[in-house]
């Protein structure tokens, strides 16, 4: 149905909950909502508006997460795009690529794991991209945010959470 967003004490965006999970944080006095969807949730005794943002009412220390290395995010700091050609692409097109092949020591890192479409990816082989006569784009970096909003929504972010959402998040 509805995903909500859950911020943090000082307005920080925490992560996406579910409707249910908002609701039930809400009546146990945890969170107070802070946007509402235009539908409401109903039950036998009562109607309320669907949440779309809650705000924690107690400040927990959150400490600095560092994202997961998965497929998703590599290609959510990469913006769909190849970083050989730039050509955007769709989850099912897009490939990784190994920047220094495992086969001459590259490891599985952040730093060494880029989107590539098939293409570029085929064309660059087994080599390095000096090798290859290839350029990256922009240098493969372990970010320090959560891409994971911005593939669950793919730009597509619920119009109650854009004043939340810093400029810089939304775009990437």
């Amino acid at each position: 149905m509805s995903s909500v967003l859950l911020l943090s004490s000082t307005y920080e965006p925490l992560r996406v909950i579910s409707w249910q999970n908002a609701v039930g944080l809400f009546f146990l006095g945890k969170v107070e909502i802070i946007e509402e969807y235009d539908h409401h949730i109903r039950s036998v005794s009562m109607a309320i508006k669907a949440p779309a943002v809650v705000r924690l009412l107690r400040f927990f220390r959150v400490g600095r997460r560092s994202p997961p290395l998965s497929r998703a995010n590599v290609l959510a700091r990469d913006g769909f795009r190849c970083q050989y050609c730039s050509l955007e692409m769709t989850t099912k097109e897009a490939t990784l690529d190994h920047v220094v092949p495992r086969s001459q020591g590259g490891k599985t890192t952040w730093e060494n794991i880029v989107c590539a479409c098939g293409t570029c990816n085929r064309k660059k082989g087994g080599r390095t991209p000096k090798e290859a006569h290839m350029k990256l784009l922009s240098k493969p970096v372990k970010p320090d945010w959560l891409p994971v909003l911005n593939v669950k929504f793919h730009g597509n972010v619920p119009e109650p959470w854009h004043i939340f959402l810093q400029p810089s998040a939304k775009q990437r």
